[in-house]
């Protein structure tokens, strides 16, 4: 609760609203003076606190946000907003007290009143499915730039207003941020943002106080099982973005038996994609090329409308990603013939941080950086490098401590079948046993294919090394989860890390890269 979230971004000029107005608006008890008082913002974390700003003070993990108010009072907090159990230890700062039952619940729609979010005239595209969330938004931000529309984007990876960027830490950020960085993004223009939306963000309560006027879905896959009972309850948490509340218009790649659920089951208009072969949709997405630069394809949609570009990336997943970004743009109002003016020639120029990275140069084996950590993300990178690989493909890879464990054991499996040979190592063990990780993704490799090489080496900038001694040229190397990240957590302690960095050093290092 005391911690400043590094990754805030907010209006420079804000707009100030009386205390006495929000009170009324919603109903709040009041404990104090107000008459007098205006907010600029709000926040979460007494740290993030800046002058004029209403503290919210929520029950933490470990102590009740309210034990803070006297640090937020010191930082030019006006007032604290917090609920029944919170009063007490809030009036200690002597500031006044605003009164709900359920402050975080309360928090989105108080950050949108605040900062005026109704008012703001940028189109809102929410991304959400387990991966490629992260692609779609960045390709999204690409394709508005190219057609010449300021554009801005919040995603796992880092916030993004035009040029300007801070890396995130959660991959929809907090409400009161959230609402923030979009008063940011009208004072500057913007006129649309992507923004990533994750199951957490919504049963959190983290994009409470929007309607996104588009909404996208990639797909549902085995993941995020430690915060939810089931994959049905996964699948409700995800759904609830398709609904009236949340959003005016959706997306939904239908490859799967979850989009197509979906489908049936949504309250708002939807336009279905298909990027297998065979499944019946609205659009329709089909592979033309594959090569270690790049994937092209081909994107038909109704009335025999159609384009064709590429992505600077690999695989059909990134095609795929590619193809929801457009249609989205097109349920948003954007013409299709303008949007292939922009890209069909040039294709689309994205950078997307730690997706498929190619951080390897023109000799040598390839080496791509990826962010995947789930069984079906590792599924399809492992096809994507093997389309375009003649030689061996190497893998390194771990598994997140204090999460999902019961992935594990499919990592380790689809890894042994998709790999010639693995390197596991760790990943965020965190509070964890490392060994015990490595032990379960081992068992997994082993169980699926008994006699596939591995190698076992804790130290991820050792395990790396050791990958580059098997591969040479022609070959390949697909290091796993790290991906955009620039830390190594073990117990409770992020360690600076930077999987793309260590990679290039030890490409240096093996004479490969110059």
């Amino acid at each position: 609760m005391t911690g400043t979230p590094p990754t805030a971004l907010r209006p420079q000029h804000p707009n100030p609203r009386s205390l006495r107005g929000l009170a009324e608006a919603f109903g709040f008890e009041v404990r104090g003076g107000i008459d007098d008082l205006d907010v600029t913002g709000v926040a979460i974390a007494s740290g993030a606190v800046q002058g004029g700003d209403l503290y919210v003070g929520v029950p933490g993990r470990n102590a009740h946000g309210a034990r803070y108010a006297g640090q937020a009072a010191a930082n030019g907090a006006v007032a604290v907003l917090t609920d029944a159990a919170g009063v007490e230890l809030a009036a200690e700062s002597g500031l006044p007290v605003l009164v709900t039952p359920d402050a975080r619940t309360a928090l989105g729609e108080v950050a949108a009143w605040i900062h005026r979010t109704d008012e703001n005239p940028a189109t809102l595209l929410a991304v959400t499915g387990t991966n490629g969330k992260t692609s779609v938004v960045y390709l999204l931000y690409a394709i508005l730039r190219q057609m010449g529309v300021t554009a801005g984007l919040t995603s796992t990876a880092e916030r993004r207003i035009g040029d300007e960027a801070v890396t995130s830490s959660l991959t929809t950020p907090e409400a009161s941020e959230l609402h923030a960085l979009l008063a940011r993004m009208r004072e500057v223009e913007v006129r649309a943002v992507g923004i990533e939306v994750s199951a957490q963000a919504l049963t959190r309560h983290r994009v409470d106080g929007l309607v996104f006027d588009i909404a996208g879905f990639t797909n549902l896959s085995h993941d995020h099982l430690d915060d939810y009972a089931s994959m049905d309850e996964y699948f409700e948490a995800k759904r609830e973005l398709f609904t009236p509340e949340r959003a005016r218009r959706g997306v939904v790649t239908v490859d799967s038996e979850w989009g197509r659920r979906l489908v049936a089951d949504t309250r708002i208009p939807v336009t279905t994609l298909a990027t297998e072969p065979g499944v019946d949709a609205d659009w329709r997405m089909s592979l033309l090329e594959q090569a270690p630069t790049r994937t092209s394809f081909r994107l038909e949609g109704p009335d025999g409308r159609a384009l064709e570009t590429h992505v600077p990336l690999i695989g059909r997943f990134m095609a795929a990603n590619a193809a929801l970004a457009i249609v989205m743009l097109v349920e948003a109002g954007h013409d299709l013939d303008l949007i292939a003016g922009a890209i069909a020639e040039r294709g689309i120029d994205a950078y997307i941080p730690g997706r498929a990275e190619r951080v390897s140069g023109e000799r040598g084996p390839v080496v791509y950086i990826d962010y995947g950590h789930t069984p079906d993300a590792f599924e399809q990178a492992l096809e994507a490098i093997r389309s375009t690989t003649d030689g061996r493909v190497v893998m390194v890879f771990g598994a997140d401590g204090d999460r999902d464990t019961t992935k594990r054991a499919d990592m380790g499996a689809i890894a042994a079948r998709g790999a010639d040979a693995l390197v596991i190592t760790d990943f965020h063990p965190r509070s964890e046993d490392p060994a015990a990780i490595r032990a379960a993704l081992i068992a997994g490799a082993r169980a699926a294919v008994p006699e596939r090489e591995i190698h076992e080496i804790g130290d991820p900038r050792a395990a790396f090394r050791r990958a580059l001694t098997l591969v040479g040229e022609g070959d390949a190397v697909l290091y796993a989860g790290p991906g955009h990240e620039d830390y190594h957590e073990v117990a409770g302690v992020k360690h600076p890390y930077s999987a793309r960095d260590d990679a290039r050093l030890a490409l240096q290092e093996a004479g490969w890269l110059e």
